[in-house]
């Protein structure tokens, strides 16, 4: 019996995915739930299963093409003595394949989606002198490069900027590094404090929590605070829900949790979705100074830059201190200066007297 392989179902926000190369071909065996290719949507990496065991005989779709949910991308046959299909032609250009879609198998359900275990990776193009290279974006990098235009389009977008003298936090983590890792089993790390600086912030100032949807403003109980990380696809900002809740333990481990996730290409649609403020840290890259944009519809965004030494003055003295640029970015056609402002020296205070951020660990 044939069954058909069909692309699992999507999440609303998500119309259609780019097939990545096919890990079984036509002729091989395969086991039930065994993956037969990835599907890479403008958000996350997904598996798409066989329903059932047996022998791979056809191949509706290539690699490269752009496909739909539902839509049938393979034919496994479960009986003996399977006579494999002629495969599908791969165009030079990646573009979809045009070819009638077969009857639903009503014993064929359509598999749900899982993220991808490995993810893969092409290398960096080595250009010879005096030539150039085309290739096609990822829909992830498109889906970024849509989101930052209309971000600049939609939001009346303003940065501020603060510094903040590190100084009291690396003392902190300090003295505490060794206790905290081999308490919780992770790294006392910079995130752990600026999300709970945040969050203390949110608190005070929940203009910066909201946004806007239409002519309403949509007022967040909780920080749902999108991280912004980087992974071999481009940038990814799954979210820590209820961050107010959480310790630094918890903070620190779900943040190495995500990275590490990001770069085999395993979050989740659901880790990625929602969110009500961002932080980027530009920092680890070595930025001194930039003005982040806005993740919409969220009407604020935190940037953390590189720690660098520099002399200020304190108390009528000139002192080296471990000193750091934020940067708040913030819609204003929601969030006065006054509140955005107040909000940014809001976390510089709890940053610079960082021992209540610390309580509970």
């Amino acid at each position: 019996m044939k069954l058909e392989v069909r692309v699992p179902q999507l999440s609303d926000s998500i119309a259609s995915g780019t097939l990545l190369p096919w890990r079984k071909q036509v002729g091989e065996t395969v086991a039930r739930d065994e993956t037969l290719v990835d599907l890479e949507t403008d958000k996350v990496i997904l598996e798409i299963p066989a329903p059932a065991s047996g022998t791979l005989v056809e191949l509706r779709q290539p690699e490269g093409a752009v496909v739909r949910a539902d839509e049938v991308v393979a034919v496994i046959e479960t009986g003996e003595g399977a006579v494999p299909d002629a495969p599908a032609s791969r165009p030079a250009e990646r573009a979809a394949v045009a070819q009638p879609a077969a009857p639903a198998t009503p014993s064929a359900a359509a598999p749900a989606p899982r993220p991808a275990v490995a993810l893969p990776v092409s290398d960096v193009p080595v250009v010879p002198p005096g030539e150039n290279r085309r290739e096609p974006m990822s829909r992830l990098r498109q889906r970024v490069a849509e989101r930052l235009v209309a971000a600049q389009h939609t939001a009346a977008m303003l940065t501020t900027f603060n510094e903040v003298n590190m100084q009291p936090v690396n003392e902190l983590r300090q003295r505490f590094k060794a206790e905290f890792e081999a308490k919780h089993g992770v790294k006392l790390g910079y995130m752990s404090f600026f999300v709970r600086a945040v969050c203390q912030a949110l608190e005070a100032f929940p203009i910066v929590n909201a946004a806007i949807d239409g002519s309403d403003i949509v007022w967040h109980g909780d920080a749902d605070i999108g991280i912004a990380i980087s992974s071999p696809r481009g940038l990814v900002v799954p979210i820590l829900r209820r961050a107010q809740t959480l310790t630094s333990a918890g903070i620190e481990a779900a943040i190495a949790d995500f990275a590490r996730r990001a770069r085999e290409a395993r979050l989740t649609l659901e880790e990625l979705a929602g969110g009500s403020f961002s932080i980027t840290n530009g920092g680890v890259f070595g930025s001194l100074l930039s003005t982040p944009i806005l993740n919409p519809p969220q009407s604020a965004i935190l940037g953390m830059h590189t720690i660098q030494e520099r002399p200020v003055a304190e108390n009528g003295q000139v002192v080296i201190r471990p000193m750091m640029y934020l940067a708040l970015t913030y819609d204003h056609r929601l969030i006065d200066g006054r509140d955005a402002v107040q909000f940014l020296v809001a976390v510089k205070a709890a940053l610079e007297a960082p021992e209540a951020l610390l309580v509970g660990d």
